[in-house]
């Protein structure tokens, strides 16, 4: 099976809480991802609010693995930190620093783009209710995997590296 179905296929999680220790290890692993020029111009919301994570899973057909997570990392960027070339690559990195420091703590996470859909940034915007400048980049729902072992989320194959001595 190609690793990329690995990483998305966590799509049920357990009933259970996330530790706090345990979400700002994964919140700092976004917030050390290099920027450009030393700006972070991103933020995140963290959203444990089933109603408000219901109305998110709603928001695009790629979003409904989305609602049984314990909780929605939502990562934002402000408009007017002027390095456009950046932002997402940036934002890129600091989803998978924290998609891998999940994994790392034995913890699913599926991350959902929302950029560059336009509509459904807007969409995520208003539900969050996001002050004036902040934009939507991506979701990346976490929680105890149910129904996948640990082993079963691992992306390293062998057989794609090769070595040319």
């Amino acid at each position: 099976m190609n690793s990329i179905f690995h990483r998305v296929s966590v799509r049920k999680f357990q009933e259970k809480e996330v530790e706090s220790d345990k979400l700002e290890l994964i919140l700092r692993a976004g917030m050390q991802a290099p920027s450009a020029y030393n700006l972070q111009p991103w933020e995140f919301y963290v959203v444990r609010n089933r109603e408000v994570i219901n109305e998110l899973s709603q928001v695009s057909k790629y979003l409904p693995c989305a609602k049984n997570a314990p909780l929605v990392i939502v990562s934002v960027y402000r408009e007017n930190v002027r390095v456009p070339q950046y932002n997402h690559i940036n934002l890129s990195i600091a989803m998978e620093n924290m998609w891998l420091e999940a994994d790392s703590l034995g913890l699913g996470a599926v991350w959902l783009g929302v950029c560059p859909f336009e509509e459904n940034m807007l969409k995520v915007d208003q539900i969050l209710n996001l002050p004036q400048g902040l934009r939507t980049f991506a979701l990346l729902a976490v929680g105890y995997p149910l129904t996948e072992p640990k082993a079963q989320q691992d992306r390293f194959q062998a057989e794609r590296i090769h070595y040319v001595d």
